[in-house]
């Protein structure tokens, strides 16, 4: 059974505002089998969730502002709240700041289902997709 079998019609939002990161998770993700509609700010981002509830959605943390992607998880799931949320950051590497979903101090606050590290390998992030799809 291929990828697109298993996965129909699934449509995820990627929003980054690095254009070549951008086309690279869009070209991963479509090979994966899912639809993909991409925005390369938050107010584009925002734009687009008045309009489309995604099955799943990726935001990078650091866009125009720092908390960028922390804002864009809280009206996602604020909108859609059991629509999965990922926020993809280069912030550990770069200041040493590790993000914990599993301490109730970060869950209270961070509206994501995950962070994830930029760089992520291919086949952990289509193991991660898979399973806040549940699929």
């Amino acid at each position: 059974m291929s990828t697109m079998e298993t996965t129909p019609n699934k449509l995820i939002l990627l929003v980054d505002d690095d254009p070549d990161y951008l086309n690279q998770m869009e070209l991963m993700i479509k090979r994966f089998g899912f639809d993909v509609i991409r925005a390369e700010s938050k107010k584009e981002a925002l734009q687009i969730l008045e309009k489309v509830k995604p099955d799943m959605a990726l935001f990078d943390l650091m866009m125009e502002s720092q908390d960028a992607g922390f804002i864009l998880a809280y009206k996602c799931k604020q909108l859609y709240p059991d629509v999965p949320v990922a926020i993809a950051t280069s912030v550990t590497g770069d200041t040493g700041i590790k993000f914990d979903m599993d301490r109730a101090s970060s869950q209270s606050w961070v509206k994501a289902d995950i962070f994830m590290e930029k760089g992520i390998r291919s086949d952990q992030l289509h193991r991660e997709i898979n399973r806040l799809l549940k699929l």
